[in-house]
């Protein structure tokens, strides 16, 4: 007679136990006690996406590259009672990611969730008007690579710990082609994101979630590039006719 089935990683026996959930459903949102890390988070979407999670109780690290983020850091441990500090690292270096994870881990203990929020934006226009594939390496390394090696590396201590979630920012662009800016470069890294996402989940299936979020037209520094023109066809094709405050994208709370 065989013995019980096992998922393909092996981890657990099947049927898996469900969680214990907190009976109250404001309980279930509470982050209180769990460590969260987004990449840049210094301003934009990462800000906030950080600030809701201390508002919800999680202790925060905050990462940044070229912005400073220690006094962001500060105001949200000082008006949220959480312990919140700021790393400086570029996410295209997979050394500096790989240390900078440990050393969040040595400082608040853990990492419960961590989202993969760093990128940049297309900005040269039609990909063959491009006299070199300097700007092409820059947003792949950034925004698929980078991404790539904070979900490697958090991913080993959520095996560790047997537990974890982890949130890549996608974009609408991983979905379909905006128009009228050129950009297949920043399309084509936000869908490697996304179908990079949908395999880890299979993959970590026995120790933890990843998912993706999809953020539309969003007001924040990262299309001030954008001439108002552009912005204004926008509009047009947006049902609410402008772009999102990053303050309406806070990302669905996990609950661990």
């Amino acid at each position: 007679m065989s013995g019980p089935s096992t998922l393909a990683t092996g981890l657990h026996p099947l049927p898996t136990e469900t969680p214990k959930f907190p009976t109250n459903i404001m309980d279930r949102f509470s982050l209180k006690g769990k460590v969260a890390s987004v990449t840049g988070s210094s301003s934009g979407i990462g800000y906030c996406v950080a600030e809701a999670y201390a508002q919800a109780g999680a202790d925060v690290a905050i990462w940044y590259n070229s912005h400073p983020a220690d006094a962001k850091a500060e105001h949200l441990a000082k008006t949220y009672g959480v312990k919140a500090k700021a790393y400086k690292c570029p996410v295209t270096d997979a050394a500096a990611v790989e240390s900078t994870i440990q050393q969040i881990e040595k400082d608040f203990g853990t990492i419960d969730i961590f989202v993969a929020n760093a990128g940049v934006p297309w900005t040269a226009g039609p990909m063959i008007d491009v006299p070199d594939n300097k700007e092409w390496d820059k947003v792949i390394n950034l925004d698929l690579n980078g991404a790539y090696y904070c979900a490697k590396y958090a991913g080993q201590i959520f095996k560790k710990k047997g537990k974890g979630s982890f949130i890549f920012t996608a974009s609408m662009s991983g979905h379909i082609v905006n128009i009228p800016q050129m950009q297949a470069c920043y399309n084509a890294a936000k869908a490697a994101l996304l179908h990079l996402s949908r395999s880890l989940a299979v993959e970590w299936a026995g120790f933890a979630r990843c998912n993706t979020v999809s953020p539309g037209y969003m007001a924040t520094e990262i299309s001030d590039f954008v001439p108002k023109e552009t912005k204004e066809k926008w509009w047009q094709l947006i049902p609410m006719g402008r772009e999102g405050d990053p303050s309406e994208l806070y990302l669905p709370l996990p609950c661990l």
